[in-house]
């Protein structure tokens, strides 16, 4: 699948820094330069295309933006693979709620989607992966996993056996009261009758009437939700990849599950060397989410005249890892320091750019403190200075390394 326009990052002088970020998994920091050689491999889960892009969207992309744009900083090649989930129960429940052709849906919202992505400057991924192009690639994973023993039927539907993967758990860390609370909220069924334990992932799903479904080795079906990560991850970066990203709301069940399933088919450990996880964000005190409907649309603030530019920083204004409330001052807010930097830029000089450079540069490695960031940046804009150079080099490297055009 097609994603989207990339932009121009132009290099910047002096000696970048080396990152690190929250992993997840030790809960601890960890550095994440690669493993061997000079590329730089992430994964990052893709919308499911429906309500795209909505500012939790933003958000999330936003920040595996930042490290691949610090990767880049450093001197790593960047292999990036996303996926989009376009088929999938609850694209099809809208999908029959508004009487649109669910192919129809989510090509339109993929599309919204990459129109989003471009305006806020995100670096898009070499490999933009959609399942429904992947089902052979899906069911050769059911296989392996089969091959492994992991594998049992219930109804003519395929589920994942957790017990098969002795790290299972690893990734989230959770108690099993608090991962089977989480596996009802989010997709799962631990009450179904027949499984082997109420934590098993659903593999493959057997064709109902009504559903689409494929052809495969495994008989006539469409795929579970976290094997499809595994399976595209796997293809496309091998195991012990660098960074596996997305929301918090993913830690379990998805993510988890993608681990184990990745573990369990290779026999190797880990999938992924460090999970990395976007804080929710809400609106007027409640989580922002499709099912809720009080979504702000980066679309609809574009389509009204609003900066991209002031968007991306708005959202660059909260630590990545921190839950927080959109409210409408935001916008305001990030607008009137995009003028003030520009501004500044204006100026034709201005104190030390590098100084400047090496403050964003240094908060950035620290667990993307893109707070911290802003505030370096802030200061060098209200600072007088008579560097002729400083204004040319500051709007390379909040170009660069914020993805901030000014």
């Amino acid at each position: 699948m097609q994603a989207w326009t990339k932009p121009d990052i132009p290099a910047v002088p002096g000696p970048a820094r080396r990152l690190r970020l929250h992993d997840t998994a030790s809960g601890g920091l960890v550095e994440v330069p690669p493993a061997t050689g000079g590329t730089a491999r992430m994964y990052v889960c893709g919308i499911t295309p429906y309500d795209a892009t909505h500012m939790g969207h933003a958000a999330t992309y936003v920040t595996f933006d930042l490290i691949n744009r610090l990767w880049r900083d450093a001197g790593y090649d960047v292999l990036y693979t996303q996926n989009i989930t376009d088929v999938d129960d609850p694209l099809l429940e809208r999908a029959t709620a508004t009487g649109v052709e669910w192919t129809d849906l989510a090509a339109q919202e993929i599309q919204l989607f990459r129109d989003d992505m471009t305006a806020l400057r995100v670096i898009p991924p070499q490999h933009y992966i959609g399942v429904v192009e992947s089902i052979d690639l899906v069911a050769g994973a059911v296989e392996d996993l089969k091959q492994a023993g992991a594998v049992y039927a219930v109804d003519g539907d395929l589920y994942f056996a957790v017990k098969a993967d002795p790290a299972f758990g690893g990734v989230s860390n959770y108690d099993r009261d608090t991962m089977r609370e989480l596996f009802a909220e989010r997709g799962g069924d631990p009450d179904r009758d027949g499984k082997q334990d109420p934590l098993d992932s659903l593999l493959w799903r057997h064709e109902r009437p009504g559903e689409p479904a494929w052809d495969s080795a495994l008989g006539r079906g469409r795929p579970g939700w976290h094997v499809e990560c595994s399976a595209i991850a796997l293809k496309y970066l091998g195991m012990s990849f660098d960074v596996q990203g997305g929301g918090s709301d993913l830690i379990f069940p998805h993510h988890e599950m993608s681990a184990s399933g990745a573990q369990v088919a290779t026999g190797e450990h880990p999938f992924a060397r460090a999970y990395v996880h976007q804080g929710m964000v809400g609106l007027d005190g409640e989580k922002m989410s499709k099912s809720k409907g009080n979504l702000v649309l980066v679309s609809k603030e574009r389509l009204g005249g609003v900066d991209p530019m002031a968007i991306r920083l708005a959202l660059l204004a909260h630590h990545y890892r921190t839950d927080w409330f959109w409210t409408s001052s935001d916008l305001a807010d990030a607008q009137a320091r995009l003028d003030v930097w520009r501004g500044a830029i204006g100026r034709g000089a201005g104190p030390d750019g590098g100084a400047a450079v090496d403050a964003v540069r240094a908060a950035l490695a620290n667990d993307l403190d893109s707070a911290s960031a802003l505030a370096a940046m802030d200061t060098w804009s209200t600072t007088e200075g008579e560097d002729p150079d400083a204004p040319a080099l500051i709007t390379q490297a909040v170009d660069a390394l914020l993805g901030v055009k000014l």
